[in-house]
């Protein structure tokens, strides 16, 4: 029996061409029979014969006789029942009885009767006409594959109609000499000869030659089979596997849907599944199946799920990773043999860890494994866009952990690694990651699982076999005898060379005793002898060691001794010389291999592109290769392939068609990859025409329905086969049938081109089948499946028929368009609109799209589900009501296809043509793009114009107006549906006018209109700039009406790269006021700009000028580059500050205020490019109008500097800043007259903005509460104060930008301790102003002659009025004759010595004193006698008397930002002189001692001046300084 495979136009999906074999074919392999059939089933046939013969005979319903819901009505019941009558049931009852007697024999007839009747040919009519033969389509050459069919075809026409032979090298082909070797059809004038299973000696030229009576024609082509490289291989590229054993199995299995070339990503998952009939279908027994990737089947497990149930066989790839890369097959055992099916499966990188790290390395493996030793080999990736990978990092991992150490701290640079150290029977996981200069890749697939274990402990095992029953094992231990010191090792070498490491090998010694054995290995430069051990920190217990820390370009020599717990061995031979890399640096062996020769790309499908190459000449045990690609005018390439492809050709899958691209090819192995191959030549994805059998002829066209029928005749319609075949369908044939009979009889005999036929000469009431036959120039394609029973009865109902030919487009994934076409029945009036009704798939409750009926026969439909599939149906409407709804449509899923784009409109930027243009997402050879407007096709229209280039067509508006408004749609034929629309508006008409009307008519784009701005010198520069401008740009300058050229006075210029065209008017004066206009050409461009420069305007730039030239003179001498401006110092010292240039050492610098000139203690140096004039403790006194001159020779400038206004104001916030930073916590301070809080700051004026508070409320200065302050300080003073003074006091010290307070809480014991100060002080104050005194009046020294009359007179003051005492020598002095003591008015107070004589010499003293206190003052008397010289006067020593209270010492203040005064805190002078004025004494601050001699100084405890604060000093710039 023959395979039963379905045949290709029953297919849910179609497969790939039979051609591309590496990726995606279906065959089948059979077992030797001794027939054969020609005739090809359907599945559905397949289905029911097996059916039929497992099941009991029973009766079935006809097809036509099965009614709908629709066609129970009661209309439908009635008419039945008056036409027919009760004959139906006497009818109905005779076949019944025919059926169950004759159902085997008519099944069978019916399936002969098909197949003949598919093998007929069709009768010419035309016979009067007689016409030798001639072949419409001639035979193609075709080069294929051993082991893969081939299928000659060709089409004849001629009247008689021809006979064609087939001949192989000239001699006939004899179907029957080869049994299932060769195969002829016939079918409508197609003739077709198929070769299966091809083998080299096919090899021929092969002839078809058609005869008649009126002559022969011929037709050759030649057939070339080749064996792919290797007499092993097997074919598919040598990817498919061998069948090596054939299963036996008694079930019938033939595949249906198959899985398809599929993508899938590292990390993801992917499922191959397929569908099949199985016959006997047994849930216990399922078909055995097996699965390949490339040539090696698969195991289940965790990185491969399999499972046979329900009817298909699928395979899941749970953890994708690239090695799971390649060609899968699926093999089904089958009754007849096997069915198998191929597909590749491309698994991409995922997204790297850093942005252009390399992909993950594959295929990681461990090979030569010892006890403590493993070789890591693995698959580089592929490098596109990325950097070169610059090595790899080895990691392992102990089977059952999850923890990875890194094997080696330096990346390797080949694809292996000697991975040491290992422990003895553990097992061990390996992994990789490549390294390049962006970062490391994402880790490799782990490897298998690898024990550590001695291979040579396997090998020391012998089984001798006794009297062949019995196996005995003896070691070699037990045959070498009692060993202790073993054998030295054999045959050192290096069995892997690398430029990183050299693997040395060696045997085993032999006898090596049965004690644990290690190895000690040395190493010496050749021929020198002096040998060192290696492995000094290593216990070796392998034959294998990798030598890391060789340098290049040396040969050395190595040894290895065999070492136990007796002793040593002696040392092995050495080994021959060893070299990491040659004397020219090389590798050994050389490194990459070369680039792969010639790359070829042809045509394969719609989205594929067959690639071969030639083999490189250096192979170096290559890998594979990779396969890159990239989109022509494109810089960017991408993988083809994302694993190491084995073979010299490759078909690209996933190619956007009507793509044009080019290939490149690189060879891999252990080094890495080679240099890139030259590129490919450009081929666009189009599918090959004829190169398949199954894309010859167009598919079955489907959906049959009846339009209309008039009792003698029926109007039907059909849909369009879904694969054209290649090229256009031009023909349909409709064959009908009696559903009563088995015999089809052709409808028409000449080609309908249109898809609605009336099918005339029918039998009124009697039920119809017809099927449908497409074809195009390659010949006539299967037939439709029959349609369902049609009666012919003519429709009289006043409803409209159905609407016919439901088609779709736009389809996303929220929205569709539907189409249909008109009823062809109306009924009793015209159809006036109609309903769109939408279901989901699998429900039959519709719901109706639009509530009124639509006009137009389109709608879009919106708010669909992604990824939701849906049915439609549409019902006519006209005056007498709803018509009977359409065949329902096909089930279509609201997804988007693949990179779907849609209409854009725009305007050429070149013509400035309105356009609407689309790019497709797919297209092929025969693709059309069919543009329509409001959904009706627009055809040749003087309107609009159409154009295509490749995957774009555009609709370009010959005059666009109004009328032209509208939604406008294309469809691309022959595609899965890429279809767009665009509604053209008239807002966007009218913008699109106008940027057509800027393109026809050009203007020169600006940037910038026409501007002036004034240079130095007082020049001026008129300017513009444009967008753009070419070499060949011209223009010209017109100043009021006339053109001005480049010459005297004016420059004019252009910079073509900037688009700046510019003109300098050297002497801009009165006269240049007026228009100033440029006009610019460049090329078709052209614009003009104007400025206008007068009035105000004018003015303002004249000036501007002629002070720009003024400026140019006082540069040429001595000038100020900054005029003055102000900053403060840390000590808020005012700096007057200006910046000069062009001076030298006889430059005169002055400063003046209010033109008097200033001499600074310090000499202005102009040679440092800045003067300064300080001025400390600034305050109001300091306003005025500053003025600095700078001159010489060469000339003269001023800089004016007004200090008032604002700028004082500023100036005075600036030192606030300083100061109000600097500024101490507040400090309490007792004096006679109150309570003084004192606030020490670096420098304080009263200009400053400073806010006094007591309980938030601002203090007045009054007798109660006085406010002042010094130089250092601030402070608010409570004059003899009293309860109501208590609370929080504060000071703001405000800048201008920010307040900076300080507070002092006076209250509780702070207050209580203060008061009682007060009156301390207070009482003091009072003694010390009442107490006696000397007022004055008495000298310190007095110097008299003898008998002379001495009067000492003083002026005494106390309250009350005090006693007055007179000493000399401390001792009182009574008042005589000779020294009279007088005190009038208890004012003045007089000692007269009268005559004095040297005795009276000496020391006198008066004590004035009263309750209160006194005062003792000292005189010194001196009394010289006549002739004598008058001695020098001796100072005494004036004794003070003690006064009655003593002022406290003034406090230090606490620490605060200015540092302590470096004044000592004063102390009570001894001397006792009464004071002037209470006047004087109360406006002396608190912190100044009450003064005790005639002229006291105050010593001061504020902190200096001078002192410097750590507040950096604000610098501050007067306003712009007026021009001089």
């Amino acid at each position: 029996m023959a395979s039963k495979v379905k045949p290709w136009y029953k297919r849910k999906q179609v497969s790939q061409v039979k051609t591309d074999y590496a990726y995606h074919h279906t065959k089948h392999v059979v077992k030797q029979q001794t027939e054969r059939k020609s005739s090809s089933k359907s599945v559905s046939q397949v289905q029911a014969q097996a059916t039929e013969a497992m099941a009991e005979p029973a009766y079935t319903i006809p097809a036509f006789r099965q009614r709908t819901a629709e066609d129970t009505t009661t209309e439908e019941y009635q008419r039945v029942s008056t036409n027919v009558g009760k004959g139906l049931a006497v009818i109905q009852e005779e076949l019944h009885r025919m059926r169950l007697a004759t159902k085997a024999q008519v099944d069978s007839l019916a399936i002969q009767k098909e197949v003949k009747d598919m093998m007929a040919k069709r009768t010419d009519l035309l016979e009067e006409i007689p016409k030798m033969p001639d072949f419409l389509v001639a035979l193609r050459p075709h080069t294929v594959w051993e082991k893969t069919p081939v299928k000659l075809f060709c089409t004849v026409q001629g009247n008689p109609r021809p006979i064609v032979k087939w001949y192989k090298g000239g001699v006939p082909v004899d179907p029957l000499s080869a049994p299932g070797k060769y195969k002829i059809e016939s079918k409508y004038g197609v003739h077709s000869l198929i070769i299966s299973r091809c083998v080299v000696s096919d090899t021929a030229e092969y002839s078809a030659v058609a005869t008649n009576q009126h002559g022969t024609a011929t037709s050759t082509a030649k057939v070339t089979v080749k064996r792919p490289a290797g007499s092993a291989e097997s074919c598919q590229l040598g990817l498919v596997p061998h069948l090596t054993e054939i299963h036996p199995s008694k079930l019938e299995v033939t595949l249906l849907d198959r899985f398809p070339v599929s993508f899938g990503v590292e990390g993801g998952s992917i499922s191959l599944v397929c569908t099949m009939v199985v016959v006997p279908d047994l849930p216990n027994v399922p078909p055995l199946a097996q699965w390949y990737r490339d040539d090696k089947m698969l195991k289940p497990g965790k990185l491969a799920e399999m499972s046979v149930c329900g009817g298909a066989a699928r395979l899941t790839l749970p953890h994708l990773a690239k090695d799971d890369e390649g060609l899968y097959t699926l093999r089904i055992f089958t009754k007849d043999g096997t069915a198998e099916h191929s597909a590749y499966l491309f698994v991409s990188d995922a997204a790297p860890s850093a942005a252009g790290a390399p992909g993950a390395p594959m295929s990681v493996k461990a090979y030569d494994i010892n006890s403590d030793y493993v070789l890591v080999a693995w698959k580089p990736p592929n490098t596109v866009n990325e950097a070169p990978i610059t090595g790899y990092f080895v990691d392992r991992c102990e089977a059952g952990a999850d923890t990875w150490v890194q094997c080696n701290d330096a990346p390797v640079k080949v694809c292996k690694y000697p991975v040491h150290g290992l422990s003895v029977g553990r097992s061990y996981h390996f992994r990789v990651r490549a390294v390049n200069s962006a970062g490391i890749s994402r880790p490799s697939r782990k490897s298998d699982k690898v024990t550590a274990l001695d291979p040579a402990e396997s090998e020391r095992l012998q089984v001798i076999k006794i009297q062949g029953k019995y196996d005995i094992v003896i070691k070699d231990d037990d045959l070498e005898g009692y060993v202790t010191i073993p054998g030295e090792p054999t045959d050192v070498h290096a069995s892997e060379i690398f430029r990183s490491y050299v693997v040395l090998s060696w045997r085993p010694p032999s006898p090596r005793g049965r004690a644990p054995l290690w190895y000690v290995i040395e190493k010496c430069l050749a021929g020198t002898g002096a040998w060192q051990r290696i492995n000094t920190a290593v216990k070796l217990h392998s034959p294998r060691y990798p030598v890391f820390d060789l340098q290049d370009g040396q040969k050395y020599q190595f040894r290895v001794y065999s070492v136990n717990m007796y002793g040593s061995s002696e040392a092995s031979v050495p080994s021959e010389p060893i070299q990491k890399v040659d004397e020219d640096g090389t590798e050994l062996p050389v490194g990459a291999p070369s680039a792969p020769g010639q790359v070829v790309a042809t045509r394969n499908t719609k989205s594929s592109v067959f690639v071969q190459w030639e083999a490189p000449k250096h192979l170096k045990n290559l890998m594979g290769y990779y396969i890159d690609g990239r989109v022509v005018g494109s810089k960017e390439w991408f993988p083809c392939n994302h694993k190491p492809f084995k073979h010299t050709r490759f078909v690209v899958h996933g190619l956007i068609p009507g793509e044009t691209y080019t290939f490149r090819v690189q060879a891999v192995n252990i080094f890495g990859l080679s240099e890139e191959s030259q590129e490919s030549s450009p081929i666009a994805v189009e599918s090959a025409l004829g190169k398949g059998v199954e894309y010859a002829t167009p598919s079955a066209p489907y959906g049959i329905t009846m339009l209309s029928c008039d009792g003698s005749s029926m109007t039907v319609a059909w849909k369009s086969p879904k694969h054209c075949g290649g090229s256009k369908v031009n023909a349909y044939y409709i064959d009908k049938r009696d559903a009563d009979t088995l015999v089809w009889k052709e409808v028409n005999l000449a080609a309908i081109t249109e898809r609605v036929c009336t099918v005339d000469n029918l039998t009124e009431g009697v039920f119809y089948e017809l099927k449908v036959q497409a074809g195009n120039m390659a010949g006539v394609g299967v037939p439709s499946a029959p349609s369902a029973p049609m009666k012919c009865e003519a429709w009289t109902m006043d409803e409209p028929g159905p609407a016919y030919d439901l088609s779709f487009s736009e389809i996303r994934s929220h929205s569709l368009v539907i189409q249909w076409k008109a009823p062809v029945y109306t009924g009793a009036s015209a159809v006036s609109g109609y309903f769109v009704d939408m279901t989901k798939k699998g429900s039959s409750e519709f719901v109706t799209l639009n509530q009124e009926a639509v006009s137009h026969r389109y709608l879009q439909v919106t708010g669909l589900e992604e990824g939701e599939t849906y049915v439609f149906r549409v019902r006519s409407v006209n005056a007498n009501g709803v018509g009977k709804p359409s065949q329902l449509s096909e089930p279509v899923c609201a997804k988007a296809l693949p990179g779907t784009t849609e209409i854009v409109a725009g305007v050429d930027e070149e013509t400035g043509d309105i356009f609407l243009s689309l790019e497709a997402c797919e297209i092929c050879e025969t693709s059309k793009f069919v543009w329509s407007k409001n959904y009706k096709p627009i055809g040749d229209c003087p309107r609009v114009s159409v154009t295509a280039k490749g995957r774009t067509s555009r609709l370009t508006f010959t005059n666009p107006d109004k009328d032209d408004l509208g939604r406008y749609s294309v469809v691309v034929t022959d595609t899965d549906g890429v279809s767009s629309s665009h509604t053209l508006t008239e807002d966007a008409l009218n913008t699109m006018l106008e940027l057509s009307y800027a393109i026809r008519h050009p203007i020169v784009p600006l940037k910038h209109g026409l501007n002036y701005e004034i240079l130095e010198k007082g020049h001026v520069r008129f300017w513009l700039q444009a967008v753009k401008l070419s070499p060949s740009v011209s223009y010209r300058f017109i100043v009021n009406d006339k053109e001005v050229t480049s010459g005297e006075g004016h420059k004019i210029s252009h910079d073509v790269a900037s688009g700046v065209i510019q003109m300098t008017v050297d002497h801009f004066t009165r006269a240049s006021e007026g228009t100033y206009t440029v006009q610019i050409h460049d090329g078709k461009a052209k614009t003009q700009s104007s400025l206008v420069l007068v009035g105000d305007v004018f003015k303002a730039a004249l000036k501007e000028a002629e002070f720009q030239r003024k400026e140019h003179i006082r540069k040429q001498g001595p000038h100020f580059s900054e005029y003055l401006y102000f900053t403060v110092t840390d000590d808020c010292t005012v700096m007057l500050a200006c910046k000069v240039a062009n001076v030298k050492k006889e430059t005169v610098f002055h400063w003046y205020k209010e033109d008097d000139e200033i001499v600074p203690e310090s000499p202005p140096n102009v040679m440092s490019g800045a003067c300064a004039l300080p001025i400390p403790l600034f305050s109001r006194k300091d306003q005025g109008v500053y003025k600095a001159t700078l001159s010489d020779d060469r000339g003269k400038d001023t800089s004016v500097f007004d200090i008032s206004g604002q700028v004082f104001d500023d100036i005075i916030n600036a030192i606030a800043q300083i100061a109000g930073a600097s500024a101490s916590d507040l400090v309490l301070q007792c004096t006679p007259e109150g309570i003084r809080l004192q606030c020490y700051m670096n420098y304080y004026t009263e200009e400053m903005k400073t806010v006094w508070k007591h309980k938030e409320s601002k203090i007045a200065s009054s007798e109660k509460m006085r406010i002042g302050g010094t130089a250092e300080m601030a402070w608010m003073q409570i004059c003899d104060p009293s309860d109501k003074e208590k609370g929080h006091y504060s000071i703001e010290i405000s800048d201008g930008v920010k307040t900076h307070t300080r507070t002092f809480d006076l209250s509780g014991q702070a207050y209580t301790d203060a008061y009682e100060e007060y009156l301390r002080l207070k009482a003091a104050a009072f003694a010390e102003k009442n107490r006696g005194r000397v007022v004055g009046g008495l000298p310190d020294v007095v110097t008299i002659m003898e008998e002379k009359s001495l009067s000492l007179t003083c002026t005494v003051w106390g309250e009350p009025t005090p006693e007055v005492t007179w000493f000399k020598n401390e001792q009182e002095v009574a008042s005589t004759e000779h020294t009279k003591i007088t005190f009038d008015g208890g004012k003045f107070a007089s000692l007269v010595i009268n005559k004095v004589t040297p005795e009276d010499s000496g020391k006198y003293s008066i004590n004035v004193r009263n309750k209160y206190g006194g005062e003792f003052v000292e005189i010194t008397v001196s009394v010289y006698r006549r002739g004598e010289q008058i001695p020098e006067p001796k100072m005494g020593h004036p004794k003070m008397a003690t006064p009655a209270a003593t002022p406290v010492a003034t406090p230090v203040p606490p620490k605060s930002p200015a540092p302590p005064s470096k004044t000592p805190t004063p102390t009570p002078s001894k001397s006792q002189t009464p004071a002037p004025s209470m006047k004087s004494a109360a406006s002396t601050p608190a912190s100044t001692p009450v003064p005790k001699s005639p002229t006291p100084k105050s010593p001061t405890p504020t902190p200096p001046r001078s002192v410097k604060s750590p507040t950096p000093p604000r610098f501050m710039k007067s306003p712009t300084p007026p021009r001089k």
